[in-house]
């Protein structure tokens, strides 16, 4: 088996799930929430997972990215097999290669929209002069490199989302994993975020994978998986909607 951080650009498929059963155990009762699902995902897309709330499209991100167990099923990530790393190369895999986006920002409240940044490249024992410039270079990419020395209390959702895009985009992951980011977003600033997940997988080559039920995403992704009762019930490419060319001066007016 490849060592988890030798996978740099991995040329097979980045993200593969073969017949995954999950279910969940309350007291005696036990519930099941993915039935046999399979996929493959690769690089330089944004693959959307939508469904309702209950469909265990969330279920399936956390299983993809490592932070939940399969009951049958494999899953592989940049050709490794998520089950067969021990609890330090699975924390040491994500570290190196995935980037997180979550509904709820995750923003630390005491740190400058610079320092959330930053602070993932510490763990990886970046030189300090990195770090600040990784961290600048990714809050421009998402533009609100002007608002790098303010606080989450400063800035609006729109920005928070940002600067958490940012986040995950400063260490440079084969894999972003985005759940529900514009659910607490109006429609401007969800149609960017959206934006600027799908020209990161685009640029960057990153394979993003993105779940919500948020109707006004699905003409804004070059795959979309519609999930219902743990099940995949079809799988739809085609070219994405997406928003007139904008300079990071026009992204920050939102």
């Amino acid at each position: 088996m490849n060592s988890p951080l030798d996978n740099k650009r991995y040329a097979g498929p980045s993200l593969r799930a073969e017949r995954v059963t999950k279910s969940f155990v309350t007291g005696r009762v036990r519930t099941s929430v993915l039935h046999e699902v399979s996929l493959e995902l690769h690089a330089g897309e944004l693959t959307l997972i939508s469904g309702p709330s209950g469909c265990g499209k969330s279920t399936l991100l956390a299983i993809l990215s490592g932070l939940q167990k399969v009951d049958s099923g494999e899953v592989f990530a940049l050709g490794d097999k998520l089950d067969d790393l021990g609890q330090r190369e699975l924390e040491r895999f994500r570290l190196a290669h995935t980037g997180f986006v979550f509904q709820g920002f995750n923003l630390f409240p005491a740190l400058t929209a610079l320092e959330q940044v930053e602070l993932p490249l510490h763990y990886l024992g970046l030189p300090s002069r990195e770090v600040r410039e990784r961290a600048l270079r990714s809050l421009d990419e998402v533009g609100v490199a002007h608002r790098a020395s303010l606080r989450p209390t400063e800035l609006s959702g729109g920005e928070k989302q940002r600067v958490a895009v940012a986040r995950a985009m400063a260490k440079e992951p084969e894999l972003l994993f985005a759940d529900e980011p514009t659910s607490a977003l109006d429609a401007a600033n969800g149609q960017m975020v959206i934006d600027l997940l799908h020209r990161i997988a685009r640029t960057h080559g990153t394979t993003v994978l993105c779940v919500s039920h948020d109707p006004r995403l699905l003409g804004h992704a070059d795959r979309v998986l519609a999930m219902e009762d743990g099940r995949i019930l079809s799988d739809q490419r085609h070219t994405p909607e997406l928003a007139p060319g904008r300079s990071n001066q026009e992204i920050s007016s939102l």
